[in-house]
């Protein structure tokens, strides 16, 4: 499989689909683990590095998963294909553009992924689409299972899972929520949602993880203790707990939006309208800003039935009591299709070479134009 057999498409998990996915993205749960008998990483050497690599690698390989899967070679694979696997959210951007020989394992619909020699010998996730964290578990336990019983993982009885970072100590467990949060950016309240993860002992990072802004209004939301805690508490409090009070609090925030601010919402929904059937040259972080504001405009037609003359512009939905005609106007998945394959790296692979920053932001604005034109 090539790169470009995943470049034309969202995968999976950025469909739309699965519950709460008018806010929640997706969910994510990664394990770090290292083999028993082997140094951490910072202390290895290249030979010891390639050795560690071909092990889990030829493990990795030989496990059934129900899917295809593909291995990439990280430290050999042109920069422009690195950046598309972090736009991605296949690898990290650690990953991607760290030291020594490092590959990936992915598996063809993109819900499983495995870093090897990233800060651990080996990292790997499950992603789903939505709020689906005991799916998530569920499936990475049983892949989990599947590679201990071909290789032995370093643990002590006492620290638990043994890790390169020693906040990843203990279950070793990462558990990780995209989620969109327009209506508490612009009605103000994001920065209480940001002081009240903080007293949490939540992590609040930007769309491509650890070290990123915010981009297009969404954040992803991680657990930041793993001693002490066993992996099913911290996935249920996540579940049943954590997101469903955010996704509170942002409902909570669309509905002051349609109570009270309405011009202000119609006044962001016909702006990015405007801008994004019009313009010839756009960022990757001004699409993202303003699909954002479509996103947010026709999930709240969808899931709210929120009605004004820009909303309906934007839904082209024919009203029948209580149901809507949707064969005609913008879709979600149209609007989650734009934000991946507008990123730089997705639009150069798929163009076939690499663009400088005008050249991007042209073919950026013909492709949003196109497919925003024919749904209005």
């Amino acid at each position: 499989m090539k790169l470009t057999d995943l470049s034309n498409d969202i995968n999976e998990w950025f469909s739309g689909s699965g519950p709460l996915a008018d806010i929640v993205i997706s969910s994510r749960i990664r394990l770090a683990r290292n083999l028993a008998g082997y140094k951490f990483l910072s202390r290895c050497s290249n030979a010891e590095k390639s050795q560690l690599l071909k092990k889990l690698r030829d493990v990795l390989m030989s496990l059934e998963l129900g899917e295809k899967v593909f291995y990439i070679s990280v430290d050999r694979a042109p920069v422009l294909n690195r950046h598309f696997l972090v736009e991605r959210h296949l690898i990290s951007r650690h990953h991607a553009f760290g030291k020594g020989p490092r590959g990936a394992v992915i598996a063809e619909k993109e819900f499983f992924t495995a870093m090897i020699n990233e800060e651990d010998h080996l990292r790997i996730q499950v992603l789903k689409g939505g709020l689906q964290l005991s799916k998530c578990a569920e499936q990475i336990n049983h892949i989990d299972d599947m590679i201990e019983q071909k290789v032995s993982y370093a643990f002590s009885p006492r620290y638990g899972y043994l890790t390169a970072c020693p906040t990843n100590l203990g279950t070793a467990i990462r558990v990780s929520v995209m989620l969109h949060l327009p209506a508490l950016k612009i009605t103000g309240q994001i920065e209480k949602f940001f002081n009240a993860a903080k007293d949490m002992n939540l992590a609040v990072r930007g769309l491509f993880g650890e070290g990123t802004e915010a981009a297009g209004d969404f954040y992803q939301i991680s657990n930041q203790v793993t001693l002490g805690i066993s992996e099913s508490d911290i996935i249920t409090q996540f579940e049943n707990v954590i997101i469903p009070e955010i996704v509170d609090y942002e409902n909570a925030a669309r509905n002051q939006l349609l109570s009270e601010q309405m011009d202000l919402l119609d006044d962001k929904i016909s702006r990015a309208m405007a801008l994004l059937r019009n313009a010839h040259l756009i960022s990757s972080q001004e699409a993202l800003f303003l699909l954002s504001h479509l996103r947010l405009g026709l999930n709240m037609c969808e899931n709210m039935g929120a009605s004004s003359p820009v909303i309906d512009t934007l839904c082209k939905h024919t009203r029948q009591g209580n149901k809507a005609d949707k064969r005609q106007g913008i879709s979600i998945a149209t609007i989650n299709r734009l934000f991946m394959l507008t990123l730089p790296a997705h639009l150069q692979l798929n163009y076939g070479k690499s663009l400088d920053a005008t050249h991007r932001d042209a073919l950026r604005a013909q492709i949003i134009r196109s497919a925003l034109n024919q749904g209005l």
